[in-house]
């Protein structure tokens, strides 16, 4: 599936855009933005799990910590330190590598529909992956703006 090479291109562009930022840098919430940096590689990674794994009753790979930390409708709780930023980081590929994994292994076979809050429906694993290619964009244009006033 073409999506799986897609989001892996996408998040290995991001990682290369912002491998040069400080820690700080990372979690400056810059003015305008109720957000920064590594929440929002982190939120992409708690969306995944939450539109993927938990609507197919499989466990989240990431902990539920994690994922109460950074799904969607929260903000940044705290500073992230350089440790948390290299997992998230290593997470940020190889999630998207255990997702193709399990969906070659029929691993969503449970996936239960839903619509989610902007009106897109999620009728099968397929819908959720094109979602999360969406979902992703917005948060990659996001990151953009984010350096881009960095910068001045």
């Amino acid at each position: 599936m073409r999506q799986f090479e897609i989001l892996k291109l996408t998040r290995q562009y991001l990682l290369n855009d912002i491998k040069d930022l400080t820690v700080e840098q990372l979690n400056e919430i810059p003015a305008g933005f109720n957000n920064n940096i590594i929440w929002n590689l982190a939120h992409m990674l708690a969306t995944q799990q939450g539109i993927c794994y938990a609507r197919a009753g499989i466990k989240l790979i990431i902990d539920q910590d994690f994922f109460d930390a950074y799904k969607p409708g929260t903000k940044p709780g705290k500073f992230v330190d350089a440790d948390e930023i290299a997992a998230i980081k290593t997470m940020f590929i190889a999630m998207i590598d255990q997702l193709e994994i399990d969906y070659k292994n029929n691993a969503f076979a449970n996936f239960t529909p839903f619509t989610n809050r902007y009106g897109f429906e999620h009728r099968h694993i397929d819908d959720s992956i094109n979602f999360v290619l969406y979902h992703e964009g917005i948060h990659f244009g996001i990151i953009n703006a984010m350096m881009k006033l960095m910068k001045k």
